[in-house]
């Protein structure tokens, strides 16, 4: 078992013995001891094997022993006995934001619930609203959490179906029948969460049965939903669905275009078609009155017959895109090539895994010039927040960092909070001699829209700010944003030159790329940010990149396309004209 499982195995034997209402040092011992793991960068399985698991702070013999069995066999009969011993829909409940383990155990105890179903019911019959530690607004925000939970339950992040539908792919080339391949609908569109999952290809008649039979036979199927000469559904045991799609090679092109999308673009292109005399489907371009379809054998050729220039895949959601064509307008999208640094990343300075060389040494590594640490301002106590004393132990750090990294380059950043009344929690002084300055909420998320707006938009008036982070606060399938009015957020942003980040985190994806689209009609420029917290989240940029493709961003927007020389400049004039 890895170091991943092991960590959240800890982690919920702490919230069970939260729930069983066990001696609070015990279950914080768990949280430590996974915390530990979280952080530890030597290899888990070696450390066993060696002895040597004890060395880790807090975790006695009782924990090493366990950690040793979870290693060695994959399995803990503590772990397994503890989880029997508590109904499995407390522990479901913990997916409910305001739920956490003491409040469980107090609607446990108090009204017998046991499953999210009967605390949704207890909510709306009032009776959460006089327990001990509870209220009505607390009442309110559990049947908004249920909700919410209730709403996405058949949603899945980009990443999950993005790494499903290429295992598909991977599997299915094996056929040398098919002669081509492609994921289609909205993954292909990349939007934030999918559905399911869209795959088409194209074979010639008679191989169709065996690739269907092939198809359906996946390792991975849970079940076979549908089975057909043209179309067959499998449901994945993630719990995603999948439909296939077999086309003749010559119906691939208007396939293609048809099944990904959007339903909107389509109908948009589609009377498009019938005005120039055409009838466009998923079979063809059919000019009016004749049973024959234009030969296309790509996309591109469907969009030059109607008179537009190609759009691409994640611009085809009816926001303008088919008249941009018809006017040559489209931009020339950003390209992952184009990006020569990443920002916001987080160090073990604060609450990052990895050191800053083993960060910056990654970036490089990759290609990268320059990366921009921006760890945790000291308001983010929770998050081992930087005090100005550590600050300049930080600095000593990338000053000597920078000295044998060169050509390569680590900017001076960081992620400073904004305060409920829209103050920084570090003086001017401090904050001038970082390089560049991202600004966040973390805190205080109930404020009122008008409250929320002034507190973000008097941060961004401030002259040594340079970039907002995660605009809206949301967390896909998790969260909603707070309420804040964007379209004054983007008003101030655009006219003190300040940076609206894209936040690549596949949980954030902030900014939406509709507010994107917004952002990038009023000239402001946005960033691809990881908001890496290790290494293997420094490639997040990638669905981050997709944000920004399709809130219609080119490389002279990006801050990522700029080179050292052209962001000291920009950054330089940032703090000018904000003065």
């Amino acid at each position: 078992m890895d170091k991943k499982a092991i960590t959240k195995i800890l982690e919920e034997i702490g919230k069970l013995l939260e729930i069983k209402g066990e001696n609070p040092f015990k279950a914080r011992a768990y949280y430590n001891a996974a915390r530990q793991l979280e952080m530890l960068q030597q290899d888990l399985t070696l450390l066993v094997k060696e002895g040597r698991i004890r060395e880790l702070k807090g975790i006695g013999e009782a924990l090493a022993k366990k950690i040793e069995t979870l290693v060695t066999t994959g399995t803990l009969p503590y772990y397994e006995n503890l989880k029997a011993s508590v109904p499995e829909g407390l522990l479901e409940m913990l997916t409910i934001p305001g739920m956490g383990p003491k409040k469980i155990k107090t609607v446990y105890e108090k009204l017998g619930v046991t499953t999210i179903g009967e605390l949704e019911y207890a909510c709306l019959e009032n009776r959460l609203r006089d327990l001990p530690g509870f209220g009505l607004k607390t009442q309110e925000k559990i049947l908004k959490g249920i909700e919410l939970r209730k709403k996405y339950k058949a949603r899945f992040h980009l990443p999950v179906a993005l790494e499903e539908a290429e295992k598909i792919l991977r599997y299915l080339k094996k056929r040398p029948e098919i002669i081509r391949l492609e994921v289609a609908g909205s993954l292909r569109r990349k939007n934030e969460t999918i559905k399911d999952i869209d795959i088409l290809l194209s074979c010639s008649d008679e191989h169709r049965e065996a690739v269907t039979d092939h198809f359906i036979n996946y390792p991975e199927v849970d079940a076979v939903t549908a089975k057909g000469e043209t179309k067959s559904s499998i449901v994945l045991t993630s719990g995603l669905a999948c439909d296939l799609r077999i086309v003749r090679d010559n119906q691939f092109a208007f396939a293609l275009q048809y099944f990904t999308g959007s339903k909107e673009h389509n109908t948009a292109l589609r009377h498009r078609a019938k005005k120039l005399g055409f009838t466009l489907n998923e079979y063809g371009l059919f000019p009016h009155n004749q049973e024959n379809s234009l030969l296309c054998n790509k996309e591109s050729e469907i969009y030059r017959h109607l008179g537009l220039s190609f759009i691409a895949p994640e611009l085809r959601e009816n926001y303008g895109e088919i008249e941009a064509a018809e006017n040559n307008q489209l931009p020339e999208l950003i390209e992952e090539d184009d990006l020569l640094g990443l920002f916001h990343v987080h160090s073990s300075f604060s609450d990052g895994s990895n050191s800053i060389e083993e960060m910056a040494r990654y970036c490089k590594n990759s290609g990268f010039h320059y990366i921009g640490i921006c760890d945790h301002s000291k308001a983010a106590y929770y998050a081992n927040g930087l005090t100005e004393e550590r600050l300049k132990l930080q600095h000593e750090e990338i000053d000597r960092l920078n000295e044998i990294l060169k050509p390569f380059v680590i900017l001076k950043g960081i992620e400073a909070d904004i305060l409920p009344d829209g103050s920084l929690d570090f003086d001017d002084a401090t904050l001038a001699t970082f390089d560049f300055v991202i600004v966040s909420v973390h805190s205080s998320f109930n404020l009122s829209e008008e409250e929320m707006t002034n507190r973000i938009c008097k941060a961004l008036r401030h002259p040594l700010v340079s970039m907002l982070g995660h605009p809206t606060g949301r967390l896909l399938l998790g969260r909603e944003p707070y309420a804040v009015n964007m379209e004054k957020i983007l008003e101030t942003a655009a006219q003190f030159n300040k940076i609206i980040e894209i936040n690549a985190n596949p949980y954030r994806l902030d900014l939406d790329w509709r507010w994107g689209i917004k952002a990038n009609a009023l000239g402001i420029k946005t960033a691809i940010n990881p908001d890496a917290h290790s290494l293997e989240g420094l490639n997040d940029f990638k669905f981050g990149l997709a944000i920004a493709r399709k809130s219609w961003y080119s490389k002279k927007g990006v801050l990522n396309s700029f080179t050292i020389e052209e962001l000291k400049s920009f950054f330089d004039l940032q703090r000018n004209s904000s003065r």
